[in-house]
């Protein structure tokens, strides 16, 4: 059961990767940060005409969808780490057992004195 959840999280980790990817790559962003965005939010309120300026919905609409693509990125990353840590565990439990059922033939095979 337990590596089932592994590959769970591994699938679920690849998958929001991917969206974070293909996301940024639809946008042309791919490799502009949280700074660049914020320089990049900055210069427009800076140049924008002041008789017009950006609507509040749009500058809303943007800041949204920059912290979507944040907290997915985050969140594969975080998967990723779990599911590193689960293969770990499942490694040594399962050395465990291997070490368990060898001791423990070797000590039915074992004649008592």
């Amino acid at each position: 059961m337990t590596t089932s959840i592994s590959s769970l999280l591994n699938s679920a980790a690849t998958t929001a990767t991917k969206a974070a990817t293909t996301v940024a790559n639809k946008s042309g962003l791919g490799s502009l940060g949280a700074t660049d965005f914020l320089k990049l939010m900055t210069t427009q309120l800076q140049q924008q005409d002041p008789t017009s300026p950006v609507d509040n919905s749009q500058m809303l609409a943007q800041m949204a969808q920059f912290s979507s693509l944040s907290g997915i990125t985050e969140m594969g990353a975080t998967l990723k780490d779990i599911s590193s840590k689960l293969d770990a565990v499942l490694a040594q439990q399962t050395a465990a057992k291997t070490t368990a059922a060898t001791t423990g033939a070797t000590a039915a095979t074992t004649p008592s004195a």
